[in-house]
């Protein structure tokens, strides 16, 4: 049992797939579908892991990499189909590795990292904006209240990079720091 947020992490992943698949076929319906299905599977495995305890070593690693990747390719097939302006795929996949880099830099210092509310807050308005974005296809009157989601969503995000910056790296640094001067 306590493997399920896993397994969900793993749908999830192979969710971004049919996504895509649905998005190039034009199932705008079947596509907005699986990315709500997909990001169910969010909440489920992050509530079933903090309720049972179920977190894992790699939990910590496939969620966000998960959530990461679905946002990611929903925003590059709304960028290819003319849909979003490129800045925003570039502003949120700037930030996604920026994330990355120092996920691997806190996680060889053996310091986890946790998501916060700014995190999650952000995670919602791009949830968001992803709905407004298939609205925009159904109902044009939407433009540009779709970009504007994602722009707060964005904010937000970079809001949450500071955050964690703040709260997990730069107490890593000035750790190390002082180490190395003990050490002299």
């Amino acid at each position: 049992m306590r493997h399920i947020p896993n397994i969900l992490s793993g749908l999830r992943i192979l969710m971004v797939g049919v996504f895509v698949y649905f998005f190039l076929t034009e199932s705008y319906t079947a596509a907005l579908i699986t990315f709500l299905v997909a990001f169910g599977t969010d909440l489920l495995d992050g509530y079933l892991a903090r309720r049972y305890n179920w977190i894992s070593n790699l939990g910590k690693i496939l969620d966000p990499f998960a959530d990461k990747l679905l946002m990611v390719v929903a925003l590059i097939c709304f960028c290819i189909a003319g849909w979003i302006p490129l800045y925003v795929v570039i502003l949120t996949a700037v930030k996604e590795l920026l994330m990355i880099v120092g996920g691997l830099f806190l996680l060889n210092r053996k310091v986890v990292v946790y998501a916060d509310w700014f995190g999650k807050i952000s995670a919602g308005a791009f949830s968001a904006g992803v709905v407004l974005t298939f609205g925009r296809y159904y109902f044009p009157q939407i433009t540009p209240w779709h970009v504007v989601m994602f722009i707060i969503a964005i904010v937000l995000a970079y809001i949450a990079l500071i955050h964690y910056f703040v709260k997990s790296m730069l107490p890593s640094l000035v750790g190390k720091k002082d180490e190395e001067e003990e050490k002299q």
